[in-house]
């Protein structure tokens, strides 16, 4: 007898696989919760506890250091909202340029795979030293103006373009051929296609990777502090030196994390959606 015929038995195996679910959940919260209490114990024991525990885990100073090292962070939040505005639109056009189509276009397209190139491989702290320290030892007069926190913006759009329109070109070349033969076929020029046709198909699936790529971008804006802004990784660093106690690098690794992870847990969300519209398309 089928389960549709038998409406007990189906409301016994959704029972059934009901209760194995909550089942699996509670091994799961046990074993995290023996791990951590072992991860925990471990520390705690050990013979140098006492000395971290005074030097990383100071409550006074943590209490004392943590709104001014809050008060910085807004400037990590700045560079962080500029540099991915910009680096959004920026990236979009170096991956448009690098998939031009025929020899006339050759020149632009390696400019653009030499940008990628070069710019994955340097190390961006590499690449904001040399900006900021460089570009005003040319001494050019039209230069002057701008200040150690705009050349750290730069370093920052200048590296994560180069990554980011590499996720671009992955989504736009995602996008099935025939989606380019039908928008032709309507008449589309090969400029309105790439704008109306490809590219919102190609953006819709490649923000998880774009996400996470932006996760890596807000850690990495405390490297501008190496050229001089007072973010929040520089002032822990006034106050460590103030204080000659570690605790405030334990707040600005506090607030990072309370940033970073909603937007990890929204990546995943994302992900797990697009899986699931995968499944209800291929069934």
């Amino acid at each position: 007898m089928s389960v549709g015929a038998d409406p007990g038995r189906g409301s016994r195996i959704l029972g059934d696989l009901r209760g194995s679910g909550q089942g699996s959940i509670w091994i799961a919260t046990a074993s995290t919760i023996v791990f951590a209490a072992i991860v925990v114990a471990v520390i705690v024991t050990s013979p140098g506890w006492p000395a971290v525990k005074k030097a990383f885990f100071n409550r006074e100073i943590f209490v004392d250091s943590f709104p001014e090292i809050a008060r910085a962070f807004l400037l990590n939040i700045r560079i962080f909202l500029i540099a991915e505005a910009v680096i959004l639109v920026f990236a979009l056009l170096i991956a448009v340029l690098r998939g031009l189509p025929g020899p006339v276009f050759f020149p632009i397209r390696a400019l653009a795979v030499v940008y990628t190139d070069l710019f994955r491989g340097i190390p961006t702290i590499l690449v904001i030293y040399i900006l900021g320290f460089g570009a005003p030892a040319l001494q050019l007069s039209w230069l002057e103006r701008f200040t150690p926190l705009f050349w750290g913006i730069v370093a920052l759009v200048l590296v994560y373009s180069a990554y980011v329109a590499e996720v671009y070109r992955a989504g736009i070349e995602s996008v099935h051929r025939s989606q380019e033969a039908a928008a032709r076929s309507l008449g589309l020029s090969q400029p309105q296609t790439l704008r109306f046709v490809i590219i919102p198909q190609a953006v819709r699936r490649v923000i998880p990777p774009l996400l996470n790529d932006f996760i890596g971008l807000q850690k990495d804006t405390a490297l501008v502090a190496l050229i001089g802004p007072i973010e929040a990784f520089r002032q822990s660093q006034i106050d460590v030196a103030a204080t000659f106690n570690y605790t405030p690098y334990l707040c600005t690794a506090l607030l990072f994390v309370l940033l970073t992870i909603p937007m990890a847990r929204l990546t995943d969300w994302l992900i797990a959606r697009d899986r699931r519209r995968q499944l209800a398309g291929a069934a």
